[in-house]
């Protein structure tokens, strides 16, 4: 594992005054991949799953969910920045819902075209169990199922 290259960003629970700014993010990332409305991030924190934000600054960066449940977790969802990509900060996010996630197996949904974030997924010894196709809609595009046990 490499250093973040951005140590001194400060990562902190998502809140509620957070959500038009996260829902923002969200709607640049994957518009065509019906993004999360701030009023889903709003049922996600209601249902008290944890939710993680990175800021630089005053300005989000990236952030990540994860549902824990008695006999597993899910990756909810994880987004960086387009200028940030690449820079370690997805990392420290995967690493912080690992950490939540207190040995759990854990499951995600991922692009199956989306290759930095599978080797992301990859490096924390998540596999390929499966494919759901077009499960990201309107696009059609196919999602992998991974899991790590």
């Amino acid at each position: 594992m490499t250093a973040p290259l951005y140590p001194d960003l400060a990562m902190e629970p998502l809140r509620w005054w957070d959500l038009g700014a996260v829902a923002a993010l969200e709607e640049d990332l994957f518009a065509g991949d019906s993004p999360w409305t701030e009023a889903m991030f709003w049922s996600e924190l209601a249902q008290g799953h944890t939710y993680l934000a990175v800021f630089d600054g005053s300005e989000l960066v990236g952030y990540a969910g994860l549902a824990v449940h008695p006999d597993g977790a899910d990756v909810q969802t994880i987004g960086v920045q387009r200028r940030h990509q690449g820079a370690g900060i997805g990392r420290r996010l995967m690493t912080a819902l690992i950490s939540e996630a207190r040995g759990r197996p854990i499951h995600l949904e991922v692009r199956t075209d989306n290759e930095p974030a599978i080797a992301l997924y990859h490096s924390f010894g998540f596999e390929i169990q499966g494919v759901r196709k077009r499960y990201y809609q309107p696009s059609g595009a196919d999602a992998y199922t991974m899991g790590r046990p």
